[in-house]
């Protein structure tokens, strides 16, 4: 009887893990499942919604348009890839590589790098291309996103804690109730980009770009703003309880009930 039970377990188990194999599908040779490999491979405008892809190697892939809503990408490797236009909609990628090292990502940083003394990108910047991308309440907690094309992008809802957006380029991008707590945003560009009611906690913002910013109810409770350009800024009702500013330019922010870094609150400026 033990004998008997020993083989039937063994049964089970094999067709368990058949099933699980049967399970995983291909697109255009690309094996969606986690751990897989892929290189440059054209998805581009596919349907892989919900694609439990962590920890897999996904380089130089066309992944433009593509519909990755709710996909588990946590410590996907995704250098090289391109995401533009792609659905990243409650995606997770927590812990993921989107570096993409070309001349082109050194260049386009090269005036704003000089103009701020950004530290050298030599012999290249990463940089991921990912304008017009949706990550709206996607996880990308602790994602490396340094010298990231993000213009115009969709990031409302999103988890960014203890990212690296460091040079990264956010002007017009959506980030509306984004998590961007502990976040590295040195010299990050984020010209009119919306940030209402965002969390900034403890982020670093030293030499950050917030020309025409809207920061509305926002709170960068104890962030670091050493250096960085506030021009035109909306700070409406934002609490800045133990931030520090120290040089910089802030002509023209509103700060109308806002809550200045010693707990004070004013309508002219902090």
């Amino acid at each position: 009887m033990r004998s008997f039970l020993r083989v039937l377990v063994v049964a089970v188990s094999a067709c368990v893990l058949l099933s699980g194999v049967a399970q995983a599908r291909a697109v255009k040779g690309c094996v969606i499942k986690h751990h897989t490999s892929c290189h440059h491979k054209n998805l581009n405008g596919k349907d892989l919604r919900g694609a439990v892809l962590h920890h897999s190697v996904l380089h130089n892939m066309d992944l433009r348009h593509a519909n990755l809503r709710g996909a588990d990408l946590r410590y996907a490797d995704l250098r090289k890839t391109d995401l533009r236009g792609a659905d990243l909609t409650g995606a997770n990628l927590k812990g993921a590589k989107l570096h993409y090292y070309t001349a082109k990502a050194k260049q386009r940083r090269a005036g704003i790098a000089q103009a701020q003394a950004a530290p050298s990108c030599n012999p290249n910047c990463s940089g991921a291309d990912l304008r017009g991308a949706n990550f709206t309440g996607a996880n990308l907690t602790g994602a490396n996103l340094a010298y990231a094309n993000l213009l115009g992008t969709q990031l409302a809802g999103a988890n960014l804690t203890g990212a690296n957006l460091t040079n990264a380029d956010l002007g017009g991008a959506n980030l509306t109730e984004a998590n961007l707590s502990r976040t590295n945003l040195t010299y990050a560009s984020f010209v009119s980009a919306n940030l209402t009611n965002a969390n900034l906690t403890s982020a670093n913002l030293s030499y950050a770009w917030l020309v025409s910013a809207n920061l509305t109810y926002a709170y960068p409770l104890s962030a670091n703003f050493t250096g960085a350009w506030l021009v035109s800024a909306n700070l409406t009702y934002a609490n800045l309880t133990g931030a520090i500013f120290s040089g910089g330019n802030r002509f023209g922010a509103i700060w109308y009930y806002a809550t200045c870094p010693n707990g004070t609150v004013t309508s002219n400026s902090c």
